[in-house]
């Protein structure tokens, strides 16, 4: 197959998912800042509501900060300049009735085991139930070994207008691919 047609069932199949904007690759937090810049012109061509523009943005920033965050490939600088990249994949797309966002990256396993134990407390949580645990956890200090305020799941979850999704695939005895999708 032609290599144009490749690519070009590949930009098809997105479209054809509703994907508006994706990301595949190592990300810092300058390309943050310029996807994030993309994303928020992309929506405001488009006349989207600003509200909904707001949470889309947000819910975004706080899906490629994990990539950042806890990504497990990475890549660090050698000349002891702090400078450090991970890798993963953000899409932001729509539906028919919703925005969605959906970030995925390679963890290890068991910090892939202590997502899903987090995340499954959070999706049998009401949107009120979710406010109050927000509230909560904006009071204690930070989890040992966040890099966060370790409230970067909840803001997700309280912003999105249905239960996000996510999963894990194990892919060897010491990693998982890991992917969360929030609707908006």
């Amino acid at each position: 197959m032609p290599i144009a047609t490749q690519y070009f069932d590949v930009h098809q199949r997105m479209r054809d998912q509703g994907v508006i904007f994706s990301f595949v690759g190592y990300v810092s937090e300058g390309i943050l800042f310029s996807l994030g810049e993309a994303l928020k012109q992309k929506m405001r061509l488009e006349e989207t509501d600003a509200n909904v523009t707001k949470r889309v943005f947000s819910i975004f920033v706080e899906q490629v900060q994990n990539i950042i965050r806890y990504s497990a490939e990475r890549l660090h600088a050698d000349s002891g300049t702090p400078a450090e990249m991970s890798s993963g994949l953000i899409t932001v797309g729509r539906d028919a009735t919703h925005f969605f966002v959906v970030c995925g990256n390679i963890v290890g396993r068991s910090e892939g085991e202590d997502l899903r134990v987090r995340l499954d407390e959070l999706v049998r949580m009401d949107p009120d139930t979710i406010k109050s645990y927000y509230r909560e956890k904006l009071r204690e200090p930070p989890e040992a070994g966040s890099r966060g305020a370790s409230i970067g799941l909840i803001e997700i979850a309280r912003r999105s207008t249905r239960p996000i999704e996510f999963g894990l695939t194990e892919l060897d005895a010491d990693r998982a691919f890991f992917c969360l999708k929030a609707y908006i």
